[in-house]
């Protein structure tokens, strides 16, 4: 019940037919007065719901979150842009919320429109049976190639954050295939919570990779109510916040498709953190490391290898072989 942990957050996860079988929508909402932001793929091929949660952020404080599983929403033209605003439009009706108050995330299959005939009525559902112990379905309705849910949890002085997320393949930084939901019931003025997840998600979520893919859809979503009535801390939330972002992120490389092996790779003595993180991506993406990975062979010229050719500024990073 990580999503929900925070006091004032309910959350609800059903099947209402996308896939064949299984939990394929959820939705998350604070109960209170929430504010919040997101973070979304770099990739230049935008989902719809990645441009029309994009836009509701421009216009309105997050106060709800849907997700669905099985249809991506992306390649979908202008068609997936309606459907994607009919969405939240639906579930904003039933919450008693404005539709720029609702975000929506796709995660599934890259060119299939959205069943609207099955989501709709499955929002009416979805939104009847939010509750404070909706969490774990949530988590499970957003999964799709993944084989187990990723919630994680950290405490602070009075306050909670907590998270879901789903990813296994096509992860590389800047986001890939992951959706991830952190809820909070630390105050955060409105703005503010683009502050603290920006620096999160890159340590986090930006600096993992399964197999180098960067894909349409990826978003990282904040809600923070201020329910609980902390004092303020803003050093322990960022902390609390990265730490969740953190333990999400790991779960996601863990559950990498096909992984057989999780390597961390720490880079020092570069010029600077984006010398050092440019080496580290480009250690991660190597095939020949990947292979040396599996095969548990400590082939350190591999390594050296691929560092040499991290691309960084105009050139190459600098190493010195000694």
């Amino acid at each position: 019940m990580s999503v929900t942990a925070a006091q004032g957050f309910a959350a609800s996860g059903i099947a209402c037919g996308i896939r064949r079988q299984g939990l394929d929508l959820a939705l998350v909402r604070s109960r209170v007065p929430a504010t919040g932001s997101g973070l979304f793929t770099a990739n230049r091929m935008q989902a719809a719901p990645v441009t029309i949660s994009r836009e509701h952020l421009s216009l309105a404080e997050p106060q709800a979150v849907v997700v669905n599983a099985g249809v991506a929403n992306a390649a979908t033209g202008q068609r997936g842009e309606l459907d994607a605003r009919a969405t939240a439009a639906e579930a904003a009706r039933h919450l008693d919320l404005a539709t720029e108050e609702v975000l929506v995330l796709s995660t599934g299959v890259i060119g299939e429109p959205l069943p609207l005939a099955r989501v709709l009525p499955g929002l009416s559902r979805a939104a009847a049976e939010l509750g404070e112990d909706g969490g774990d379905a949530a988590a499970r309705a957003i999964l799709t190639t993944d084989t187990r849910t990723k919630t994680a949890l950290a405490r602070g002085p009075g306050f909670t954050v907590g998270g879901m997320a789903k990813g296994s393949g096509m992860i590389h930084p800047n986001l890939a295939t992951m959706l991830a939901v952190v809820t909070t019931d630390y105050a955060l003025a409105p703005g503010a919570a683009l502050e603290h997840l920006r620096p999160a998600v890159e340590e986090s979520f930006n600096s993992i990779s399964v197999d180098g893919e960067c894909s349409t859809n990826d978003a990282v979503v904040l809600l923070a109510n201020g329910a609980a009535g902390a004092p303020r801390d803003d050093v322990a939330f960022a902390r609390a916040l990265r730490e969740v972002c953190a333990d999400l992120a790991g779960q996601i490389v863990a559950d990498g498709e096909g992984a057989t092996v999780l390597a961390e790779i720490s880079v020092t003595g570069a010029a600077s953190a984006g010398e050092a993180k440019a080496i580290a991506r480009r250690i991660a993406t190597s095939p020949l490391v990947k292979t040396a990975l599996f095969g548990h062979d400590a082939n350190w010229g591999r390594v050296l290898a691929a560092a040499g050719s991290a691309p960084w500024n105009g050139g190459y990073a600098h190493l010195d072989p000694a």
